[in-house]
């Protein structure tokens, strides 16, 4: 019998051997997936995937590429290939390389590609992988066979004996799944497609200077440190129109930027092709930037510069804006008001959003540049609002009173029949005008950097809230989302649908 570690072998060395046993007129079946958690549906699964030929190799899914949510895989690469090495029936474990098995399944060419009941309805696969994974073993003249047995789920089995959620958050899940299953809660990421978008916001460029700190200095009383990278990712508002375009297909995008330093390039470089951008230049005015000083380990902010303009609002900017406004608003199904207080969104410009944008989505933020000026209150009106706690209470000039109240009275001056309020570790609170409130605990405690979260959740929940998607749902998705968003530094990478899809199946099994 061969040693569990001498069938665990590189993808190449694999497709290599693979060549030589087919030329030896050897049948070769190819299985692919996470096997997080091996159970006795897996068991069943490679047993009938064996019996289609003298060969099986099972590829998985590397750790870094599995988008089931924050904490998994439960096991790692390493372990779960050791577990797979040690079947009977199984012959060789590769690591794929890729996030599909497309590319294994080119390299290996196997007489059979073998996936569970789960996936004989190509529809119900929301990355849509099982159609190219077909293509792609067809193409190889093999064939995809799908076995018919007793199945489980390994994302139900750990949620259930080994769950990541402390007991509340998890019968919270429980409670909710019963009240609101996968496939409708879905179906809000899913009707988003068809949305056309307006987006109406600052640009901020968000600059990671990563340091080592050396000391105090010889001279002076201040500290030392040495420069060691520079990260910088697109923000703001093209942070969020890159949100919105993973689930949107008609995005536009209104925005400011300098003409000093406008990093244009480099913004256009970062936006997915589904955003329509309207850029409006600020002469003799520097493209936001906010530049953050690092202790590289551990991930610690020192302090941070801004590179910004003096000036409060902007006459020539504001013109402009207001022009496409005027022509535009009208023909969107939702416009999303985001608002960092930096001067592009002035008075003429918020009269223009509040009386002429079908669905209006606000969110207001609090910054060392605003200090506290820009409060969701300079909106008279919104359909939907997405803030903070403390954004929040500062509008209300109160720390200490009852929040659902504060949100039912700010939500009655704005008009506003909808409302997130963001909580941080606390998850959200939502608010219906007519269904009442609804608290939704956080989804995650494992946060590398809150910078973008906000945003990330306002342009989720805006497209549900546009769908009359349930409160609770919202809420839901929103903390989702959040556990996505603060998972990464600064918006490295935006929100990306299947993922996100992919987790709400996993925590809801």
């Amino acid at each position: 019998m061969i040693a569990p570690t001498q069938k665990i072998k590189s993808l190449e060395e694999v497709a290599d051997e693979v060549k030589a046993l087919r030329a030896a007129g050897k049948k070769t079946v190819h299985c692919h997936g996470v096997f997080d958690l091996l159970h006795i549906g897996h068991l069943r699964h490679l047993n009938g995937a064996r019996a289609l030929g003298e060969i099986l190799v099972v590829t998985i899914t590397p750790d870094h590429l599995v988008n089931k949510g924050p904490g998994r895989p439960a096991f790692t690469e390493t372990l779960r290939a050791e577990a797979l090495a040690m079947l009977e029936c199984v012959d060789f474990v590769a690591i794929n390389h890729w996030p599909t098995a497309i590319e294994a399944i080119k390299l290996l060419r196997p007489d059979f590609y073998v996936k569970g009941s789960d996936y004989i309805d190509a529809a119900k696969d929301i990355s849509g992988g099982i159609i190219e994974e077909q293509e792609a073993v067809e193409a190889g003249g093999g064939k995809i066979v799908f076995t018919e047995d007793i199945t489980f789920s390994s994302s139900n089995l750990l949620n259930r004996h080994f769950p990541s959620f402390p007991k509340e958050v998890s019968e919270y899940l429980a409670a909710f799944s019963v009240r609101h299953p996968t496939d409708e809660v879905l179906s809000y990421l899913k009707g988003a497609k068809d949305l056309k978008v307006l987006l109406v916001g600052e640009t901020i460029i968000d600059e990671y200077e990563y340091c080592e700190t050396m000391g105090k200095s010889g001279k002076e009383p201040i500290l030392a440190a040495r420069h060691l990278r520079t990260e910088r990712s697109a923000g703001g508002s093209v942070a969020v129109a890159n949100h919105l375009a993973s689930f949107c297909d008609n995005v536009h995008l209104l925005t400011f930027l300098g003409t000093t330093n406008s990093h244009e390039e480099f913004i256009r470089s970062g936006l997915n092709p589904k955003i329509s951008p309207t850029f409006l230049y600020l002469e003799d005015e520097p493209t936001i930037v906010k530049r953050r000083f690092v202790e590289q380990y551990p991930f610690q902010k020192m302090f941070e510069v801004y590179v910004i303009s003096e000036k409060e609002t902007h006459e020539t900017g504001s013109n402009l804006l207001c022009m496409e406004l005027e022509k535009t608003l009208g023909d969107y199904d939702l416009v999303l008001a985001l608002d960092y207080g930096h001067g592009m969104l002035d008075p003429r410009a918020v009269q223009l959003l509040t009386s002429k944008a079908p669905f209006l989505a606000v969110n207001t933020q609090v910054n060392a540049h605003n200090r506290g000026f820009n409060t969701i209150s300079k909106y008279p009106r919104a359909d939907y609002i997405c803030i903070s706690e403390n954004e929040i209470r500062l509008d209300c000039r109160t720390r200490q009173q009852d929040l659902r109240h504060l949100t039912g009275m700010v939500a009655e001056k704005l008009g506003c029949t909808r409302a997130t309020v963001t909580r941080g570790q606390q998850g959200c609170l939502c608010y219906d005008k007519e269904a009442g409130f609804f608290e939704v605990p956080a989804f995650t405690t494992h946060i590398v950097d809150r910078v973008g979260a906000g945003d990330a959740v306002f342009a989720v929940t805006a497209m549900c809230v546009v769908q009359k998607a349930p409160m609770e749902i919202v809420g839901f998705t929103a903390n989702v989302v959040g556990a996505h968003a603060v998972s990464v530094v600064a918006n490295q990478r935006p929100v990306d649908r299947i993922p996100l899809m992919k987790h709400i199946e996993t925590i809801l099994k």
